[in-house]
């Protein structure tokens, strides 16, 4: 494959160079972002010859190419001027097309929330396991019912402190500063003024008793208006005394805006948006369920599922519960387990019974990314049937005033965080969850799907071996973990190109420290600038592509280090890279290591050891 054609081939498809805003690799993908989609013609781009598949996912075009990757990126990045970093030129009249508002916003919250997430997680799950044991008799004023009341809820107190992070991220400024800022408006001197209900003033200025415990809004306004002081900050800050002078102004100028106008603000936004939830849930409690349970999918495709989650923490913060999110998502994520597995039951096909049957059971636990990329979305009627199953399930929990307490990502594995106060509310999510799923399950089945023929279907017959010819024992090859952890089937990877195969067959594997060791005899055959994956060729034949997580080639080579280059003679168990696990998990990325046989079709079997610990040295791949 010649791929420096491929990238003069994808140049007018995407609307010319003049068209790209920016282009960056990761280790199997070109990924674009544009001045104007509307110029680029998919279609064409997934059937040009070179190109395995196109993904849009984060605002960004994606195109998989495979290893050869940093080919056509060169050919591209000399077309474009020798940056990566487009614009208009001379010949380029066209106007840069900014994200709608709404986009905008989304991705505020989006990147705010992402490294918060496990946190709210833990929490929720907590306070679902203080739950249950208030059930099995533990009482509520005991010292063990309290401490483990305020480890669940610190979370959710402190808030601010949590998403400064994130927000920090977002507008690109110093985040302990902005954790810091958040700090300012928990502290207990402003938190016993607000109880004490008196007067006010800053340089003779009122100043507004707010309380920020549990906030939302007001730290991310805060955090935003501090970017602009912090940039100003450097921009006339002289060297000689920037380290002490730059955060003396950030605070100075930054606490007191945030105390004054900026959390005021934010705080009425608040109270504004939790009253209009209320005020539509006492109108109609079943319009909101129904919505989610039904456009789910679409909210997730889209990546504006991150919308309603401000909503949704402000009111279990305040009120101890939330009817925004969780019932509808209850309804959503059963429902697309029901018809995933519709699709299971039905199917002839044995490579999509497979994929059904363990991403059809990680849906009704609580995540669809894998059912939702790998099967449903494919089909097309399963998906249509899936909406239909949320949307019906949806409309019982919110006439039936189902809850959800505690932030977690609900399925069945999470059930225990419908258990409240009302004790019925877990029987309504338990019906709620049988609705979904036999309303989707029975659509699926009624409305059927384009069923794939096998692959052995589809090969053209062959002459039958004569009996006197002796059968030939294939060689087998093998890979050992090429880190410590636990192995995953590859269709448990959120990430589409992976769990369906695009690349290759193999396995995934959850690390658990940041080593990376070489599976087998070999050469390095690339290894990309972010240091985030991998490829080698084996002296047994086989060659594997080491992915270390998801999008984390957005981290820059940050946390990453190499230990070895392309053309470097490796053995078994040589140290090739090291990684920040940590550090990249709380970026708010997934760590999970997808191992890939980029050279699947030059074997007939294919074995992996999944659903146990590994360890580097223990065989994980045998193919012959």
């Amino acid at each position: 494959m010649d791929y420096k054609k491929l990238a003069y081939d994808l140049i007018p498809l995407v609307g010319g160079v003049q068209n790209i805003s920016k282009l960056t690799h990761c280790a199997t993908r070109l990924r674009f972002e544009f001045h104007d989609r509307s110029k680029v013609d998919a279609a064409a781009i997934e059937k040009t010859a070179g190109v395995i598949s196109v993904v849009e996912k984060g605002g960004q075009f994606q195109v998989v190419v495979g290893n050869d990757v940093p080919v056509p990126y060169r050919a591209l990045i000399d077309e474009m001027g020798g940056t990566a970093t487009g614009g208009n030129t001379a010949q380029d009249t066209t106007p840069e097309k900014k994200p709608s508002i709404i986009n905008r916003i989304v991705s505020v919250i989006s990147t705010t929330f992402t490294p918060v997430i496990p946190a709210l997680i833990g929490g929720g799950m907590i306070k679902a396991v203080l739950s249950i044991l208030v059930l099995c008799g533990l009482s509520d004023s005991s010292s063990t019912y309290q401490i483990l009341n305020f480890i669940s809820d610190a979370a959710f107190y402190f808030m601010p402190v949590l998403l400064a992070y994130g927000a920090a991220i977002k507008f690109a400024c110093n985040p302990v500063l902005a954790m810091t800022l958040a700090c300012a408006l928990l502290h207990p001197s402003w938190s016993g003024m607000v109880s004490a209900g008196e007067a006010v003033d800053f340089f003779s200025i009122p100043v507004r008793l707010v309380d920020y415990s549990y906030s939302v809004i007001p730290i991310i306004l805060s955090i935003w208006i501090m970017s602009y002081v912090e940039r100003l900050a450097e921009k006339y800050t002289p060297s000689i005394i920037k380290f002490f002078l730059k955060p003396l102004i950030i605070l100075f100028i930054s606490a007191p805006i945030a105390l004054l106008i900026v959390g005021p603000f934010g705080a009425f936004l608040n109270t504004l948006i939790e009253n209009a939830a209320n005020a539509i849930n006492a109108t109609a409690s079943w319009l909101l369920p129904m919505l989610m349970g039904a456009l789910q999918p679409f909210l997730v495709l889209t990546g504006t599922a991150w919308a309603m989650t401000p909503i949704a923490t402000v009111q279990i913060s305040s009120l101890g519960y939330e009817i925004v999110n969780g019932p509808g998502m209850l309804a959503s994520n059963i429902a697309q387990g029901g018809a995933t597995l519709a699709v299971a039951c039905k199917s002839k096909n044995h490579q999509l019974r497979q994929l059904a049957f363990s991403s059809g059971f990680t849906a009704v636990m609580g995540i669809t990314e894998p059912c939702l990329y790998g099967v449903i979305l494919k089909l097309k009627k399963p998906l249509i049937a899936s909406m239909i199953g949320g949307g019906i399930g949806g409309i019982y929990a919110g006439l039936s005033g189902l809850v959800r307490y505690a932030f977690v990502s609900p399925g069945l594995a999470a059930l225990p965080a419908f258990i409240g106060e009302n004790p019925m509310n877990i029987v309504h999510a338990v019906i709620t969850c049988v609705i979904s799923f036999v309303a989707a399950f029975v659509a699926t089945w009624i409305m059927g799907f384009d069923d794939p023929a096998n692959e052995e279907d589809k090969a053209a017959p062959t002459a039958p071996v004569a009996p006197s010819q002796p059968k030939v024992q294939a060689e087998a090859a093998q890979a050992v973990a090429p880190l410590a952890g636990h192995a995953i089937p590859l269709e448990e990877v959120s990430d589409a190109v992976f769990s369906q195969k695009v690349m290759g067959d193999g396995l995934a594997i959850q690390p658990t420290e940041g080593k990376v060791y070489a599976p087998f005899d070999g050469e390095v055959a690339s290894i990309f600038d972010t240091k985030h994956a991998i490829g080698l060729n084996a002296d047994n034949g086989m060659e594997v592509l080491i992915h270390i997580g998801i999008d984390t080639v957005n981290l820059q080579d940050q946390y990453y280090e190499a230990h070895v280059k392309a053309g470097d003679r490796v053995h078994k168990g040589d140290l090739l890279i090291s990684f920040d696990k940590d550090a990249i998990e709380q970026a708010g990325y997934e760590t999970v290591t997808p191992v890939i046989l980029t050279n699947t079709d030059d074997y007939s079997s294919i074995e992996t050891v999944t659903g146990q610990d590994v360890k580097p040295g223990q065989t994980v791949l045998t193919v012959k």
